[in-house]
Order: C-alpha cells, then sequence, then structure tokens
C-alpha cells in the first residue's frame, strides 16, 4: 500500500472572524478550546493504490492478484469507459444550462471509482445507485440517453431495473442502502452465487439508514459491498464536519471489514471491488470500501461550489485526474498509439451529439399517467385528485383561448 497525500484546505473562518470551530469546554479551564485546523503536513491513512497520480505501476501483495490477468485492451477499455462517461456528463450539464433538463448531477472526477468499481462486477450481482453513479450505468449496460428522462421531467426513471440489474436512481439520501441490504438478505435465502453493490456518498454515511443497513447486513451476514464515494464535500459540508475518523473505519464497529482506496486509480478500484464481492459471493458477509476522489465540480447544477471551497484545493486533485492517470500508464507501458486515442475523440463528440438529439426528440409525458398505478383496484380518492387535477389544466385551455381572442 501507498499513502497518497491531499492538499490541505485553507481553515475556514467563522462568523467572528477567528478561524477554527468552537470545540466542548475542556475540564478546569475557564475559556473554551478550538479545533485545530488542517494542517498541509497531516498524515492521512493509508489507502490502496496500483497507479500513481504519474501512471506508475505500484505493487500490491494483495490486490495485484486481482488485475494480474489483465489485458492491454481491458486497459484500454476501461479509458474508453471514463472518457465517453465524462462527456456524456459533460453534455448533460451543458444541457441543464441550457434549460432542457431541470437538474444534473455531475460526477466530474469520479469516473475511476465508478468504471472500476461498475467493471468488477458480474452480470448477475445486483446494483443500487444513488443519483450519481452514470459511468456505473454506462458498465451495466443502460443507455446513457435513459438517464436524462428523469433530470428532463418526462418519465420516473427511464429503464427497467431487472433488465440490467441495476436499480433506479435513488434521491432520497441513504436508503438505498437499506433496499440493497435486504436483496442481499433475500439472495442469501435463495441460496444464488451473485452479489449486491451498493452506492452512496460521503454525506449519506451520516445518515441513519445507512447505519441500520451496516447493522442488518452485519447481524444476517448479507452479501452486499457498500461502495462509499468519499469526494470529501456533503454539498458544502466537508467530511471533517462529519466523522472524527476515516469512513471506512466505520465498519470495525459493526462487525465487518473497511478498506481505503485511491478513488482515482481505475486499476486499483476494480481490484477492491472484485475481492470485496468475491467475499461476499463466498458467505463471507459484508465489506465497506471507501473510494477517496474528490468532487470536481458543483454538487449539482444549483450549486456554486466557490462559496464554500478554494480554487487551489480543485487545482491540487486535478493533477490526480483519473484519466489522465490511466492515459499515462497507457502511453509509457502498453502499445496504445495516437490512433486510439483519435477514434476514441470521434466517438466522444457522436455521443454528445446524439444524447443532444435524443433529449430534445424525448415527448411530453401523459400528464395523467400519474394516476394510473397509485392503487391496484382504483381508490376514489385518487379519482377525486385525477377529476381536480383535469380541472386544473382545463383552465390553462381557458387562457389560451382568451389570449388568442
Amino acid at each position: 500500500m501507498t499513502v497518497e497525500s491531499t492538499a490541505a484546505r485553507k481553515p475556514r473562518r467563522s462568523a467572528a472572524g477567528k478561524t477554527g470551530t468552537t470545540g466542548s469546554k475542556a475540564a478546569g479551564t475557564t475559556g473554551t478550546r478550538r479545533a485545530t485546523a488542517k494542517k498541509p503536513t497531516d498524515a492521512q491513512p493509508e489507502l490502496v493504490q496500483l497507479l500513481t497520480p504519474e501512471g506508475k505501476r505500484v505493487k500490491n501483495a494483495e490486490y495485484d492478484p486481482f488485475v494480474a490477468d489483465i489485458t492491454a485492451d481491458e486497459l484500454r477499455g476501461l479509458y474508453r469507459d471514463m472518457v465517453l462517461t465524462r462527456r456524456f456528463d459533460a453534455e448533460a450539464t451543458s444541457l441543464q444550462r441550457q434549460g432542457e433538463l431541470g437538474l444534473w448531477a455531475s460526477l466530474l472526477g469520479q469516473e475511476a471509482a465508478q468504471i472500476g468499481s461498475g467493471r468488477a462486477t458480474r452480470e448477475d450481482d445486483y446494483v443500487f445507485p444513488t443519483y450519481r453513479e452514470h459511468g456505473v450505468a454506462w458498465c451495466r449496460g443502460v443507455d446513457p440517453a435513459n438517464l436524462l428522462g428523469m433530470f428532463r421531467g418526462v418519465n420516473n426513471g427511464g429503464w427497467d431495473p431487472n433488465s440490467n440489474n441495476f436499480h433506479l436512481y435513488t434521491i432520497v439520501i441513504g436508503s438505498q442502502t437499506l433496499h440493497a441490504t435486504g436483496y442481499a438478505m433475500g439472495i442469501a435465502k435463495d441460496g444464488a452465487d451473485s452479489a449486491v453493490i451498493a452506492y452512496f456518498g460521503d454525506g449519506a454515511s451520516s445518515q441513519g439508514d445507512v447505519a441500520e443497513a451496516f447493522t442488518f447486513s452485519a447481524v444476517y451476514n448479507a452479501p452486499v459491498v457498500f461502495f462509499c464515494q468519499n469526494n470529501q464535500w456533503a454539498i458544502s459540508e466537508p467530511t471533517e464536519k462529519q466523522t472524527r475518523v476515516p469512513l471506512y473505519q466505520r465498519a470495525q464497529g459493526f462487525g465487518f471489514p473497511g478498506v481505503r482506496v485511491d478513488g482515482n486509480d481505475v486499476l486499483a478500484c476494480l481490484a477492491v471491488t472484485k475481492w470485496a464481492l468475491e467475499r461476499a459471493r463466498r458467505g463471507e458477509g459484508p465489506t465497506l470500501v471507501e473510494a477517496y476522489t474528490y468532487r470536481m465540480g458543483a454538487h449539482t447544477t444549483s450549486d456554486d461550489p466557490t462559496r464554500y471551497r478554494h480554487d487551489d484545493e480543485r487545482v491540487a486533485w486535478e493533477a490526480k485526474d483519473p484519466i489522465a492517470r490511466l492515459r499515462g500508464y497507457l502511453e509509457s507501458e502498453t502499445d496504445t498509439n495516437e490512433g486510439f486515442f483519435a477514434e476514441l475523440e470521434a466517438e466522444s463528440e457522436a455521443l454528445g451529439r446524439r444524447v443532444r438529439e435524443v433529449v430534445r426528440a424525448m415527448p411530453d409525458p401523459d400528464h395523467f399517467a400519474i394516476f394510473e398505478n397509485a392503487y391496484a383496484d382504483g381508490h376514489a380518492l385518487v379519482d377525486e385528485e385525477r377529476a381536480q387535477f383535469a380541472a386544473y389544466q382545463a383552465s390553462f385551455a381557458d387562457v389560451d383561448v382568451e389570449e388568442g381572442e
């Protein structure tokens, strides 16, 4: 294992204009003690890393076996996955800015965590995402255009979860970890040789649902991997305001292992997730994987990260870009030539054009479809609400007629 320190954040100032946060009053003293701001020399916990930010291979006796047989073509496939996922993500962000989408949650900077873990899954495994797992959806064969319907407001999901074993996006923070645990418990009872993986962020790790999922999965030895993408910011709250210990260490208190992996290293994410999933399939229970990465952009397109974090932090993490890291390795250690990158660039642009065309061609939804499946046999209250909504819709037609006159 290697230790990769992160760029320190500048200390924030309180309303009184002093750095630090107010702590508890020490016994026998008359003043309050303030927490010390993070220093550039503060040591970070060890993390699994197989590729350095410069694209150099690092040996790791424990996890090397899980990627020992990976070929140059497969490495190029991982690179392609990350590039096309980033292109799709950038196009979706642009579409939102142009008014074509109501909202978008970007994955910029988290491509390695998602592609590495997503490619570690088997077809019969089941994935429970949040609302940012565009790269994992890509790995599971979900058409990128289908991800956009919900954000455009024309459907409530856009794909059949069972066709790709990829659940619908979950907006309620942390609830999908309980869904994943229940599904994994069912798999165990059925005796199936498959596993479940649940994605969530560092902010969700503070939710009670996640703690409950940890408890149930540990007690029932459920075959589930909890994959936490620690991008260090829960909207505007940094991780150090949510936990006093590294997130992966929380697993110890629930009785199962946790591991921190370099979330910008696609090879390490692939290896660690393979290990955790195989562990689950052998009946050894849950694992918590903390992918230590960074959200380079905004939390969503409604967020302005410049209000709560410094540019130098982002610049420091851009030097650890997951795509540049793998490209460096491909160029120095494989026979990958410029033709590959040029073809991929053309494929990337074609994907962007297709996404734009598909989104703008999406038909408006049936306004009354929402009432059809609320109850299997109908309900008087739903009938009343449908009638009220119909009258509301009809009122707009009256306005249009008056304006036309």
